[in-house]
């Protein structure tokens, strides 16, 4: 499964416009166990150690499921993985049932989706400061808040397998705090906890990224993209889609796959799974049908449809990896006759890549650098470029919650400098007459609007055209997609109004 909201790491964890590193090793980490736990309270102290989520206590069983859940969770705030590339293989290895690995996943995502509020829940109950309560005790209390809050699982089922991951992970002890918490919890409902952590904020914001779950910076760039628009009244929508699981959304490659389920509304290529697990439609066809999100599909689409095909064009994926929008460009390319070159600096990502173009009966190469120089090495080659840049992934925070609390307005600066010299390289290998595609998964202005302008001001050798028009071009339906105030051409998606990740798409002609 490949493109954005399919496999591989966020976009803004790669170095160059491609590599791991760029956002996530360099921000900031969730807190990390520096002590264990006391055996009486699970509170870290200077001279014990915490067992970890592999430990195991005689007595202690947990349900499949939640140990998975836990597992992953523990993973991703601990270590920094990421769990769209580790619960599947987690699930597989602990052969669940298809109800299991179902609960497993809404257990996962779903704690990882509302973890700001269920900390806020967590140190109120158990009067301290969750960065003093040890790493394995605060994962599985933060399991336990997301059952006996946002869950119909049995208050009682709840606590009972939440203390028996604590006895597992770190004894007896912690145990018995771990129960007194979540006991705590369950004398509650969600809106008395909601109106309780509510009414300690400090602000207007701090209140409403309490009820939603995001960080404050994170809402507030939201609402800035919003207004950019005229549609600040839609901040409220954005931040609860964030926390709604998204629909499995699968696309047909071009001339070789027909769509097999209901379409969706807009990529004439998207179509909604028919249930169950995708994986068998996927190896069934060879990969021509993949899971890709629809924003993903309709930037890439419009790329290929900006103007009429010409047999011979040269076009380039340039931070290709995973390799979703690859492929896609790779069959569109096959059907105009256009030759693809594609780019990715990550050995791993680059064989992503070749893995998802295998599905295309066309030949394209992949090359293993550094984006800006691999541009800059080619002036004046190519056709058309899609610069697919790493950013923060906030436009993707349905599937990948876990950035949220993993990204800090301290990356965005450098993701920004990145992002404009990936693009200032591509222009400098743009033929006279072709066409580049910025695209970022982040409706941050910074990363989105504020870099088309300023290359505009430093090229004006380019011209910028209207996306707006192009995604409408491609689209099945009418998309609603309001021009900003600024007069620029570029387009933005958002999950709340198009049911996609937040995609951003900027075209620009060099003359």
């Amino acid at each position: 499964m490949t493109g954005h909201g399919d496999s591989g790491p966020p976009r803004g964890d790669r170095a160059h416009g491609e590599s791991a590193g760029a956002g996530g090793s360099r921000g900031r980490r969730p807190r990390r166990a520096e002590r264990g736990p006391d055996r009486r309270s699970g509170v870290r102290t200077p001279d014990s150690r915490s067992r970890g989520v592999g430990g195991s206590r005689r007595g202690a069983t947990v349900q499949p499921a939640r140990r998975v859940a836990f597992e992953v969770l523990h993973a991703v705030t601990a270590s920094d993985a990421y769990a769209n590339l580790l619960l599947p293989s987690a699930i597989r290895e602990a052969g669940l049932s298809q109800k299991d690995a179902a609960l497993a996943t809404e257990l996962t995502y779903g704690t990882l989706r509302r973890l700001g509020t269920y900390d806020a829940v967590i140190a109120a109950a158990a009067d301290r400061r969750t960065h003093t309560i040890d790493a394995v005790v605060l994962d599985a209390l933060r399991l336990g808040a997301h059952q006996l809050l946002s869950t119909r699982v049995a208050p009682h089922a709840a606590v009972n397998e939440t203390v028996a991951l604590v006895a597992a992970a770190a004894g007896r002890g912690a145990a018995g705090f771990a129960n007194a918490v979540l006991r705590r919890i369950a004398g509650r409902d969600a809106a008395a906890w909601q109106e309780a952590i509510e009414s300690s904020a400090r602000s207007d914001d701090e209140r409403i990224g309490l009820r939603s779950s995001h960080p404050v910076w994170i809402l507030r760039a939201f609402r800035r993209a919003l207004a950019a628009e005229g549609r600040i009244e839609e901040l409220d929508a954005l931040l609860a889609a964030d926390n709604v699981a998204p629909e499995v959304t699968l696309v047909a490659l071009p001339g070789l796959a027909e769509p097999t389920g209901d379409p969706r509304p807009y990529a004439p290529t998207a179509f909604g799974s028919a249930g169950g697990d995708p994986a068998t439609l996927i190896e069934a066809t060879g990969g021509r049908v993949r899971v890709q999100d629809e924003g993903s599909q309709l930037v890439a689409l419009a790329l290929a449809a900006i103007r009429p095909i010409t047999p011979g064009e040269r076009w380039l994926d340039l931070c290709a990896g995973p390799g979703g929008k690859t492929a896609l460009l790779a069959a569109q390319a096959r059907l105009g006759g256009a030759v693809l070159e594609a780019n990715e600096i990550v050995p791993a990502r680059a064989g992503l890549v070749r893995r998802a173009l295998q599905a295309v009966p066309l030949e394209v190469p992949v090359a293993e650098e550094d984006g800006r120089e691999f541009a800059r090495r080619r002036p004046a080659r190519y056709d058309r470029i899609l610069v697919d840049a790493p950013c923060t992934g906030l436009g993707a925070l349905r599937r990948r919650p876990e950035a949220r609390w993993r990204k800090t307005p301290r990356d965005v600066p450098e993701l920004a400098a990145l992002q404009e010299e990936l693009l200032l390289a591509a222009i400098d290998a743009l033929a006279p007459g072709g066409v580049v595609a910025y695209v970022t998964c982040s409706p941050h202005l910074a990363e989105t609007a504020g870099v088309i302008e300023s290359v505009a001001r430093t090229r004006p050798d380019v011209t910028e055209l209207d996306a707006r028009a192009a995604v409408r071009a491609v689209s099945r339906s009418p998309i609603d997609l309001p021009e900003p105030a600024s007069g620029r051409g570029h387009a933005q998606l958002w999950p709340h109004r198009h049911g996609t990740d937040a995609m951003f798409l900027a075209f620009l002609r060099k003359d």
